[in-house]
């Protein structure tokens, strides 16, 4: 199933949604704010993703600093981080048929559909 993690107050969230819906694409809209993933969701997107979790956390939110992350910060340290302040979760991302993609640029989710 075609899913998107989406916070409808980022651009290249809203981006990417259009893209995937002027592609003829009906994705699962999840907003991750209101319905934050749990650890072992953000395992799987980053298994998907490859290269470890630092490329799904924001690290230029406050939360960031707060959370006493940093680039040595472990994968287990980010994903708990974000499941505690979910706004620290890269936006958006796309999932479909176990691959992932992050829509930064949003035209960079077309190669997993």
């Amino acid at each position: 199933m075609l899913s998107i993690y989406h916070n409808p107050r980022c651009s290249k969230s809203r981006e990417t949604l259009r893209l995937l819906r002027d592609e003829g694409h009906d994705p699962r809209v999840i907003e991750y704010l209101k319905e934050p993933p749990t650890a072992a969701q953000l395992r799987e997107i980053v298994r998907m993703l490859g290269g470890g979790a630092h490329r799904i956390v924001r690290s230029k939110e406050p939360a960031y600093a707060a959370a006493g992350l940093s680039r040595d910060s472990t994968d287990e340290e980010i994903i708990r981080a974000i499941v505690e302040n979910p706004i620290l979760l890269e936006r958006p991302i796309v999932i479909n048929g176990g691959k992932a993609a992050l829509g930064r640029p949003p035209e960079q989710v077309l190669e997993i559909l």
